[in-house]
């Protein structure tokens, strides 16, 4: 994944001061790093002055008065500096990368618990892939800058600035001939960088259209060849790879021209230098060791400028990356605490629930108002169920009930109290859900079932398996209830994974029941168990039964009929199918003639 780069300003240096923040906790060390840091790219500056003075020694000349004429104490001097150097770059990487890791583990932590507690309606408006990138490529680049850009573009200063001040000190006439070749060679840099990557970006954009391509045809590929596509997908791919090459060729030409400029230029003024410093030589105005220190510095200065763009680059790229990370923390998240394993409620909830005069729309579609004036109450223990044609609202029900989202108008009573009276844990902690398609985590069937209590014990997750008729299947697999059910639980059927679902929902014994089409997509044996398992669930708890299969639902407390988000009809079953032309009665008919010409 490609990370972007900004423009670095006032308001993403906020961003990023947000997240140094996180840099207090070690800071101790983190400024031991930096005197590290500091003296390392220090004693690097003294090597080109001390090899430079050992030249002049094997001349039999001084070239600084607090060093002998001694070619062997110079050189066990430069030994000496290298070791220094060597155990200061030890130790500055060392506590960087610690101060690095553990303020990055910290950040980590806190945008995950943000962003796991953050509203539905976050989560409705974002691809997985884009926040799962915040966890990963976004802070993975704040993190390689912390441990390394940073230190190594203030060690990169030092050295400039050291380098610089020597070549200064070292000969003024050499120093000013570089400084007047300096600014063409960089205003030619900038304008040549910035037009190839114009022609580079239009490259990337062409290649991920081709890649687009790819990705489209392949998922479609059955209609591809149920069209005898084939030929017009290749020569559509054909196409756009022509472009890429076009553009990259064109590109290969400036990067070529500038290339060989950056080159010419860069050798001529080596050898402008070299050839100047040998007629200073001559002339007597400087030593071979001199110019043999100021080529060395040269080289330093030189080096450090050119690691400059990328240090830049990577610094930008990690400047975007925290306004991202920074964007998920600011977030305004539900008000939920983390508990403890137990899963204990502070506020115990009977069973009673009413909706007065609830209207609702989703925020991302407020222009749709999903449910309209909607009353309706069940008391504790009662099974209620909800039925009508898809898309009415029955499901947005279930999300009110466990305040995913807040109605815009109306109240949902817990009890005889408001739900905002009650804290968003408690609710959700007394409230179980068995939805149509059941989402199982990628590792064992134990911690699956154990999901509903955290912490349960195997006798105790065996009970509710066997409650819920799962145990059978799940003593039949070689590896009972440590067999790993494969990511979103692939490995095992529908109806298993409504059975595990139902285990859950029991361990977690809810005193509110929701129950989303639960058996709609099951065959007819696997119904069969699963509703089975639903009684069994569904005994002395208030029962939310959102129904596909109305034959499921005839012996509930109470039926209410939606559509168009109002609720048209409600009572007993017996009442609604002598009700004419009634909704309930009509869909009651569909499905039996359904059934009929099925058999």
């Amino acid at each position: 994944m490609e990370l972007q780069k900004v423009k670095i300003n006032a308001k993403n240096l906020k961003n990023v001061r947000k997240l140094l923040k996180y840099l207090r906790p070690y800071r101790s060390k983190f400024i031991i790093g930096m005197i590290f840091l500091f003296f390392s790219s220090v004693t690097l500056l003294a090597f080109p002055a001390l090899l430079g003075a050992m030249i002049d020694a094997a001349q039999g000349k001084q070239t600084y008065v607090w060093l002998p004429v001694s070619i062997s104490t110079i050189g066990i001097l430069c030994f000496a500096v290298l070791l220094f150097q060597s155990i200061s770059s030890f130790f500055r990487i060392r506590l960087f990368v610690e101060v690095a890791e553990k303020s990055i583990t910290d950040i980590r932590k806190d945008t995950y618990f943000n962003l796991i507690t953050l509203p539905m309606d976050f989560f409705a408006n974002r691809r997985v892939g884009e926040l799962n990138s915040r966890l990963s490529a976004d802070l993975t680049q704040i993190q390689d800058t912390m441990t390394t850009t940073l230190a190594e573009m203030i060690r990169q200063l030092i050295l400039l600035t050291g380098g610089v001040c020597f070549l200064f000190v070292v000969s003024v006439k050499l120093t000013l001939l570089i400084l007047s070749i300096l600014p063409i060679l960089i205003l030619t840099a900038v304008v040549f960088g910035r037009f190839i990557r114009k022609l580079s970006r239009q490259a990337q954009d062409k290649l991920a259209e081709s890649n687009t391509i790819v990705q489209e045809t392949l998922q479609g590929i059955s209609n591809v060849k149920a069209f005898v596509n084939e030929a017009y997908e290749a020569k559509r791919y054909q196409n756009t790879l022509h472009q890429v090459v076009r553009i990259a060729l064109k590109g290969a030409t400036y990067r070529g021209a500038f290339a060989s400029f950056i080159i010419f230029c860069l050798f001529g003024a080596v050898v402008g230098v070299i050839w100047y410093g040998s007629t200073l030589v001559f002339g007597g105005e400087m030593s071979v060791g001199d110019l043999t220190t100021y080529i060395l510095y040269s080289l330093f200065v030189a080096g450090s400028m050119g690691s400059f763009p990328e240090l830049y680059a990577n610094i930008q790229k990690a400047v975007g990356s925290s306004e991202r990370v920074i964007e998920i923390m600011e977030e305004e998240r539900e008000d939920v605490s983390i508990q403890s394993t137990d899963n204990s409620v502070k506020s115990l909830l009977h069973g009673n629930l009413a909706f007065k005069n609830i209207s609702f729309a989703y925020p991302s579609r407020k222009e749709t108002t999903v449910l309209k004036n909607i009353s309706f109450s069940v008391n504790a223990g009662e099974k209620l169920a909800i039925v009508g044609p898809s898309g009415t609202g029955k499901s947005t029900l279930a999300s009110l009930i466990l305040r995913f989202y807040s109605p815009q108008e109306g109240e949902i009573f817990f009890d005889g109290k408001t739900a905002v009276s009650f804290s968003l844990t408690d609710i959700r902690n007394q409230i179980a859900i068995v939805p149509q398609d059941v989402l199982l985590f990628g590792g064992t069937i134990r911690e699956n079932i154990a999901y509903g209590r955290l912490g349960s014990s195997i006798q105790v997750i065996e009970e509710a398996a066997k409650r819920a008729n799962a145990h059978e299947f799940i003593s039949n697999f070689p590896d009972g209830y440590d067999t790993l059910v494969g990511e979103r639980g692939v490995k095992l059927s529908g109806g298993q994974r409504q059975r595990i679902a139902i285990a859950r929902a029991l361990l977690k014994d809810p005193a509110i029941l929701i129950l989303d089409e639960a058996t709609s997509s099951l065959d007819s044996e696997s119904e069969r168990l699963v509703q089975q398992a639903l009684e069994e669930l569904m005994k002395n708890r208030t029962s939310i039964i959102i129904a596909h299969r109305l034959s499921t639902i005839r012996q509930v407390d109470k039926i209410i009929v939606i559509d168009e988000g109002q609720i048209i009809e409600s009572g007993t079953h017996e009442e609604l199918i002598h009700h004419e032309n009634g909704l309930y009665q009509y869909l009651v008919g569909l499905q039996s003639d359904h059934m009929h010409t099925t058999e």
